[in-house]
């Protein structure tokens, strides 16, 4: 049997300087909150814990004073920055610079007018982020079928979640573009991360080579669900575990090619653990080659 652990999958830029932060805080001694899970990624979060890191909410933080608080890659509302302040609490800020580019785009369109329309998970860490840039004033979609509910005799800009489907949002810009009053400007702003949105076209090739592809992501990550639907769209035997343990054995039998891959919130040492743990199964005889 032939194992591949896909190169283009596991943390992205953001979540790796984050997850960097938070070990150099950590390996200095010092008590170190993190608002929020640093990644969705329980395992990682409970590696991370075992160091020393407490996650936080936003309730929480609300009590402490004089401590250290991480802000994760997602990026907070201004009011977060504020509560620092008053609670004098040391902000490390692991905001993705994608992430911070995006809010400062929004908060500037956001004073010159206009509706401010962002293309996102509405509830999403990042999204709360992005829409505090507009005291709470942007309107939220979540899929194309929203679309229909704008007031298309204003002006709109539209921003996305920059974790979000290139192709959905280019449909929302097509519609847009075929409703918006002649009175009225709209223009959008593509603000999806690369590096995110080209993992769509390569995992789709990487899961058209396996037999089997084994799909390692944390349940409540986005980007995952994302990523692990169009590997079942290109590949029905695909499987999502979280971790090795969730790894069923008859899925092996009479398979030639395994696929392990992941989300951006992924870590690339628990991908290597489902292999591991495939090669025991196969070194146990749990199961048959074809």
């Amino acid at each position: 049997m032939t194992i591949e652990i896909d190169n283009g999958s596991g943390f992205c830029f953001g979540v790796t300087t984050a997850i960097k932060k938070a070990e150099e805080e950590l390996a200095k001694g010092t008590t170190l909150y993190c608002l929020g899970d640093i990644v969705h990624n329980g395992m990682e979060c409970e590696r991370l814990k075992q160091m020393g890191l407490i996650t936080i909410d936003h309730a929480e933080m609300e009590r402490l004073h004089n401590v250290k608080v991480l802000l994760r890659a997602h990026g907070e509302p201004p009011e977060t920055y504020e509560l620092a302040r008053r609670n004098n609490i040391e902000i490390i800020d692991a905001t993705c610079p994608v992430v911070l580019q995006l809010q400062k785009r929004i908060k500037a369109q956001f004073e010159a007018g206009g509706t401010i329309v962002i293309f996102g998970k509405k509830g999403h860490a990042e999204v709360l982020g992005l829409v505090g840039q507009t005291d709470g004033r942007a309107v939220v979609i979540e899929q194309f079928d929203d679309v229909r509910r704008l007031d298309f005799q204003h002006d709109i800009f539209l921003f996305s979640q920059t974790t979000k489907s290139l192709d959905e949002f280019h449909r929302i810009i097509d519609y847009i573009q075929q409703h918006i009053a002649p009175t009225a400007t709209f223009k959008s702003f593509d603000t999806i991360c690369r590096s995110v949105a080209n993992r769509m076209p390569n995992i789709s090739q990487f899961a058209s080579r396996h037999d089997l592809i084994l799909f390692v992501c944390g349940r409540k990550s986005s980007n995952g669900k994302v990523l692990y639907n169009e590997c079942r769209r290109v590949n029905p035997n695909t499987h999502l575990v979280e971790g090795p343990s969730e790894i069923d054995s008859a899925w092996l039998h009479n398979v030639e090619t395994v696929g392990i891959c992941g989300a951006t919130s992924t870590p690339k040492w628990l991908m290597e653990q489902c292999r591991d743990a495939i090669i025991r199964a196969l070194a146990d005889g749990q199961c048959t080659c074809r």
